[in-house]
């Protein structure tokens, strides 16, 4: 993983922990690391992605994530840290229930607050 110039480390421990949990579909461990009061905009639909906020909305969301697919990667090819923020540029690999895989590459901008995630903002190419 490349980390570039920008390096917040307690951030940077935040956001591998929490990439580490969601390819592990670990939902207990992910939600440990949000906010009561966090927010997630997923990537669909197009063209502003849906809103979920507060942990029992998100949590529910990535629940349902995990049931989707049989297999899902999130490959962190590029993770910038401050205090306050963290950039992350992925590849998101999966396989869905009938069989067929694919994946898309995109961005996570987190907003952090207290040494927890209250925000993950999701853009994807194309």
């Amino acid at each position: 993983m490349d980390t570039g110039l920008d390096d917040f480390p307690p951030v940077t421990s935040l956001l591998t922990r929490f990439n580490d949990a969601l390819n592990n579909r670990d939902l207990p461990t992910m939600r440990s690391l949000l906010t009561p009061d966090t927010i997630f905009e997923n990537t669909y639909p197009p063209p502003d992605g849906e809103r979920f906020s507060g942990l029992a909305a998100v949590a529910a969301y990535w629940e349902q994530f995990f049931r989707d697919s049989t297999s899902s990667y999130i490959e962190i090819e590029r993770l910038l840290t401050t205090p306050t923020y963290g950039v992350q540029q992925w590849t998101y690999r999966w396989t869905g229930l009938e069989g067929s895989s694919g994946h898309i590459r995109g961005i996570d901008l987190f907003l952090i607050r207290d040494g927890l995630i209250a925000a993950k903002y999701s853009y994807v190419k194309g």
